[in-house]
């Protein structure tokens, strides 16, 4: 399948992030360039949070390989590979330190590739990739274009949504009503912070999804509607979290290839 293709290189990028804690991430470079001109570069956030990113072959990253993207994978505290103390570092702290592991990486990036473009940067991710998309969204107006795939907006309507009622339990030491957390976990959610988006965000979610429910999504895309974001909601039928059906998987990648493609172009126009 893969005869005649050109495979895109992946690089290791180690660095230390904000509080001197050693992460690491994973670069595609581009297979095509075009003279000396800059390469717009996405970066992709895995799920979990207790996944990990890797130099092994992804289809998707390749995808936008061949069409001159660079794409970044950070591992970010939470992810697994590095010892429980780095497994353990989003306890009671999502959408905190982790998601600025993912911005220092960028940064990084940035500055020891001169040949990514700074002004065309898009972001996405699947699951706790898409809750992180959200959340950085609301923090920071650099990425250009966004994707994200069933994540979570509302930490509080999750918790009471979803068929995994514990699992903020395990990551918060607590549920909602005792304490402060209820508190804690509106601060952390991407909803509470929606005014601040600017960046343009296509939502995506399988009509099944029993682990993230489609509602996370449905508020997400009526809040961004609220405050004037672009933004379109994908909903893909018989899906669940994540998608399995070949036909849906090439139309999520053509999707998201248009999408990053028409705000990638917007950003490169002169301003009056």
């Amino acid at each position: 399948m893969l005869a005649g293709k050109a495979i895109a290189p992946v690089d290791s990028l180690a660095f230390l992030s904000f509080d001197g804690t050693p992460v690491e991430a994973f670069l595609t470079k581009p297979v095509l360039t075009t003279g000396n001109s800059r390469s717009p570069m996405i970066v992709m956030i895995h799920g979990g949070p207790h996944g990990a990113s890797s130099p092994t072959f992804d289809h998707k990253a390749q995808v936008y390989a061949a069409r001159g993207w660079a794409t970044l994978m950070v591992n970010y505290r939470g992810s697994t590979g590095y010892g429980q103390k780095f497994v353990d570092g989003t306890f009671r702290d999502q959408d905190g330190g982790e998601a600025q592991d993912v911005l220092y990486a960028t940064d990084v990036a940035l500055r020891r590739n001169p040949w990514i473009d700074p002004q065309r940067l898009g972001i996405e991710g699947e699951s706790y990739g898409g809750q992180l998309t959200n959340w950085l969204t609301t923090q920071t107006p650099r990425f250009k274009a966004a994707v994200s795939i069933a994540g979570i907006a509302n930490l509080i309507s999750f918790t009471y949504m979803a068929y995994y009622h514990d699992y903020l339990m395990g990551e918060f030491g607590g549920y909602p009503h005792q304490g402060d957390l209820m508190n804690v976990l509106w601060e952390r959610s991407a909803l509470k912070h929606v005014a601040s988006v600017r960046t343009p965000t296509m939502l995506v979610h399988g009509e099944n999804d029993n682990d993230v429910s489609i509602a996370e999504n449905e508020q997400y895309y009526i809040a961004l509607k609220d405050v004037g974001v672009e933004t379109v909601f994908v909903r893909y039928p018989r899906e669940g979290h994540g998608l399995s059906e070949t036909g849906h998987q090439i139309d999520l990648i053509d999707r998201s290839i248009a999408w990053y493609e028409r705000h990638f172009t917007e950003a490169a126009r002169p301003r009056p």
